[in-house]
Parts: structure tokens; sequence; C-alpha cells
């Protein structure tokens, strides 16, 4: 998701875009103080679980273990969120629960590979796409991005195409490709209003932009802002920082990825829900 600089950004930009009174910027600016007192940093770097997951659920084993012959390669690309940070152990990372569902719904190997960097922004894909195009391309890409755009003060068309441009190179390497768009950051319980609804707008429009952009580069887009409703009302599933999913939000949002990474890697034939 994003970091605790995204609320002083939202503030400064609200101002600057919308033309707020002074004692209206005012307003947003000290709320955004106080949220930044609130939300805890996050504590170091996500967990890494790359490796091989067998049907069973074993792993992670190493790329040449034995069983590991003719797994299915999954990459994930993004941003913390992709990355998994707030989950409390390695078996919650939203890579490795997908990474096993996949395993076990194709009945063979699958070697996970995470490129995604806590931090990142739409504008850094690109160099994330030639690390994993860097050999032979990845059978299934899962890319989360989009929150720390807001952060980077980037447009919302720029970043949309920006995103399609990294999907469409992937497609044309030959990668199935499915994207998370960017979550609703109206969920940040610390962020008060009025400052919520400008971010809860603002990451929605975003969204809205992915989701055509990575249509039309011939990925799949999964709105995780629509199919993660109780995110707003469950302050359980954030981990102690208050902005990143903990190990049960996490798994919720594996849930809903799983099935459209299935359909995108044709391990079956089920109905993929993007919007």
């Amino acid at each position: 998701m994003v970091g605790i600089r995204t609320v002083q950004v939202l503030a400064v930009t609200a101002g600057s875009i919308c033309g707020l009174s002074g004692a209206t910027y005012s307003l947003l600016s000290d709320q955004a103080k106080r949220a930044k007192a609130i939300i805890g940093l996050p504590e170091g770097d996500p967990h890494n679980a790359d490796g091989v997951y067998l049907p069973n659920g074993r792993g992670p084993l190493p790329a040449d273990h034995p069983r590991a012959a003719g797994a299915l390669t999954f990459a994930v690309l993004g941003d913390s969120a992709a990355a998994g940070l707030g989950a409390e152990s390695a078996d919650a990372l939203p890579g490795v629960l997908i990474a096993r569902g996949l395993a076990e719904e194709a009945n063979r190997p699958v070697r996970l590979t995470t490129y995604a960097i806590s931090g990142s922004t739409t504008a850094d894909l690109a160099a994330q796409t030639g690390r994993a195009l860097n050999g032979t391309p990845p059978d299934v890409v899962l890319v989360i991005i989009g929150g720390n755009d807001v952060t980077a003060r980037m447009r919302v068309g720029t970043s949309a195409e920006m995103l399609a441009t990294e999907v469409a190179r992937l497609r044309a390497a030959g990668c199935a490709v499915v994207v998370g768009t960017c979550p609703d950051l109206g969920a940040i319980r610390p962020i008060p209003q009025p400052l919520r609804s400008i971010a809860k707008k603002w990451s929605r429009a975003l969204a809205k932009a992915q989701r055509v952009a990575v249509q039309r580069a011939g990925g799949n887009a999964v709105a995780l802002a629509d199919l993660l409703g109780e995110f707003h009302v469950r302050t359980d599933l954030f981990s102690s920082d208050q902005f990143h999913p903990n190990d049960v939000g996490y798994e919720m949002a594996a849930s809903v990825l799983l099935a459209p990474l299935c359909s995108a890697a044709n391990v079956w034939e089920g109905t993929m829900v993007t919007s």
C-alpha cells in the first residue's frame, strides 16, 4: 500500500488541485499531521520465501530440487502490498499463498519469484519487468501497484499509461498477466475526514484508469477496492502500522486474486471476476 508520507502529500496536492481556501487547506494539513502521529512505521523489510511450492503445500524448495521439474513459473511485481509488507510470517505473504494455491489447483510445482519492492510507484515497474524478463519469461505475473503513485503526485492518466506499457511488454513476452488495481485508500482509518474522502476519490479514479489500461494492453484487471470492501469495516485486517494488511488481510486478498490467476494461467476454466 502506501507510506505515511502519502498522508501529507494528499493534503498538499488537494490544496493545489482543488483550489481550497486557506482555512480548509490548514485543516487538511493538520489532519495529515494527526494521522502521521497515529500511523506506525513498518518494522523492517517484507519477508521473502521465494522458491518452489508443491501441490501438497510443501515449500519453498530450491529451483534445482528434483521435484521442481516442470514447475509453473510465477512472478510478483509491484509495491509493498505485492511484496507482503505487514505479514507476520513468510507463510502469509500474498505470493506464497497464491503460489501454494496455484500448485494445488494445477497439480504441479510452482516456482515463485518476487520482484516487488516496497515504496515502488508505477514508474519503477519498468525495472522490475526487465528483471522478470531477464532469461526465460515467467508463465504468469501478478502486479499490484498504485498506492505510492499518490506520494509521487503522478497524474492518473500518466500512471495508467505506464502500467499499460509494462503489461503489454509482459504480454509480448508470452506472460499471462493479472493486475490488482490500486487499493481504496479510504479504508485507512487513521486518515481523518475530509482527507480520507479525498484519498478514496483519488485512489478509485486511479483504479478505474488502471483497469481500462490493463485490459487494453491484454492483461486481466482485478478491482481490489471493490472486492475487498471488508477492509473498510474490519480494523483487524491491518498490521500494527495501520496501513498494510496483516496475515488475515493478505489471506483475504490472495483468495480474491487466485481465481483470476488460475484462469489467466489456464490452470482451470473458472469464471474470472475482474470488477
